[in-house]
């Protein structure tokens, strides 16, 4: 894998330190790969390619491993390459040795004390190969990929605090109110900044990661169900929300549902207005281009990561 892969915890640690946060933004082809690396050379700011199993299985292995490689060429800007929730101790083995410079071992399913066990036995192996890993405490609802959970349980802090401190994680992933998918609340999104100082004050030197984070943008929405989609309802996090969490002591967040959203809607679009075009060169260049300019403009107006590589 790449030598230029950044260690993902001095990033984090340097975005807390400046109340900044670094986006974690989950690729599975390409086109968004490369949106997500361009975006964050203009910006000049560190960025996250991060795969989920689901993205792992979809993209392959191998062909990950060569065609980053070729994108990295292309960057001066800190990059890290991180595993999203982790389920076991095998699938985290197994990109560890392919060349993943973080991993997430998501146990926040399990009893306290198997969640414990779990992590640790990731860490003990993760830190021999000089990798980082992030924990999980407290659940999300919502869907995502191989992630699906119908309730939420706040992070408690002292649980937070006794959790890092027995397992030696890198970084911590909190539950202060957000949700995985893009029908994320019933009524107004709500963020427990409160919890989010508790557990900062705590872990001075913890890096905490807010997932469920992506904002679902309602003009890709609009775009979306106009052009044949059907995905009416669907409800993010204000983008002042996650600006006000940065300020507070996240420094990681993570999003996946926006880009999905930016080029499924681009892609409709396209097609319905260019219905003889069949080259997917073109549409997909739309695509890249248009997930390229919504990742920009999280760096620069969400996470403040900007000029910060």
């Amino acid at each position: 894998m790449a030598n230029n892969l950044k260690n993902e915890y001095d990033m984090l640690l340097k975005a807390k330190k400046g109340k900044y946060a670094v986006g974690a933004f989950n690729f599975s082809s390409l086109e968004i790969m490369r949106a997500i690396v361009d975006a964050a050379t203009e910006c000049n700011s560190p960025v996250i390619l991060a795969l989920s199993e689901g993205g792992l299985r979809y993209a392959e292995p191998h062909y990950i491993r060569h065609v980053l490689n070729a994108v990295l060429e292309m960057t001066d800007v800190p990059v890290a390459l991180h595993l999203d929730h982790g389920k076991t101790f095998d699938i985290i083995r197994e990109v560890i040795d392919l060349g993943f410079n973080s991993v997430m071992i998501d146990g926040s399913s399990l009893p306290y004390e198997d969640n414990i066990a779990i992590t640790k036995k990731v860490v003990n192996y993760a830190h021999k190969k000089g990798v980082v890993v992030e924990g999980e405490l407290g659940v999300l609802a919502g869907i995502e990929d191989d992630v699906s959970s119908d309730k939420h349980l706040y992070t408690d802090p002292e649980q937070a605090y006794d959790f890092v401190k027995k397992t030696g994680v890198d970084s911590l992933a909190i539950a202060i109110g957000t949700s995985h998918g893009a029908y994320k609340f019933n009524g107004d999104a709500n963020l427990r900044i409160d919890i989010l100082q508790q557990v900062n004050a705590l872990l001075p030197d913890t890096p905490l990661v807010l997932h469920g984070a992506s904002s679902v943008p309602q003009e890709y929405v609009e775009i979306i169900n106009k052009f044949g989609g059907d995905i009416k309802g669907a409800k993010g996090v204000p983008a002042e929300m996650i600006a006000l969490a940065c300020e507070n002591g996240i420094s990681k967040v993570n999003c996946d549902t926006d880009l999905r959203l930016v080029f499924t809607a681009t892609v409709r679009k396209f097609l319905a207005e260019n219905p003889t075009v069949f080259d997917p060169r073109k549409y997909l260049q739309a695509s890249k281009d248009a997930m390229c300019e919504f990742v920009k403009s999280k760096i620069t107006d969400v996470l403040k990561s900007n000029n910060k590589a």
